[in-house]
């Protein structure tokens, strides 16, 4: 299960520099939306996972891929290919920020997101204002969205 609040952020307004943390370069594409079946490359891994509908929280199964199969099935995408950096920040309380820094035709689009334990931590989480409009709530910020835009 996948509990994770989303949130919208204008990289001008980051208390810190996103370069100073470790960056993972992704590249995805959705064979289908719904329901949600990616294919990801991150950094030299590669994955198949599927997400079933949620915003809040919801499943996610990842399985791994060779590269001959993930370069196979991106060919077989039903939208446009993402690209994006994404930077890992530690938070207090263990959690972990993930920053994904979005490449053309997505760019100027800077979104994180914090996973966390259950329901109750992530509907009690005060966001720092830093980080902008909360948009969990919201689909048109899904991957799997921008994917067909």
């Amino acid at each position: 299960m996948e509990i994770e609040r989303k949130f919208l952020v204008d990289s001008e307004q980051l208390p810190f520099r996103p370069e100073d943390y470790p960056c993972r370069m992704i590249e995805q594409a959705y064979l289908c939306t719904d329901p949600v079946v990616r294919v990801r490359r991150d950094n030299d891994s590669y994955f198949l996972t599927y997400k079933s509908k949620g915003l809040l929280a919801r499943e996610e199964y990842n399985l791994p891929l060779t590269e001959e199969a993930y370069r196979h099935l991106i060919a077989k995408a039903d939208g446009k290919i993402i690209a994006k950096k994404r930077y890992v920040i530690p938070l207090q309380n263990g959690l972990k920020l993930e920053l994904d820094i979005f490449a053309e035709p997505f760019a100027p689009l800077v979104l994180a997101e914090i996973e966390f334990p259950d329901e109750d931590s992530a509907r009690s989480y005060e966001a720092p204002p830093w980080l902008g409009e909360d948009v969990t709530y919201s689909s048109q910020y899904h991957n799997s969205t921008l994917s067909r835009s």
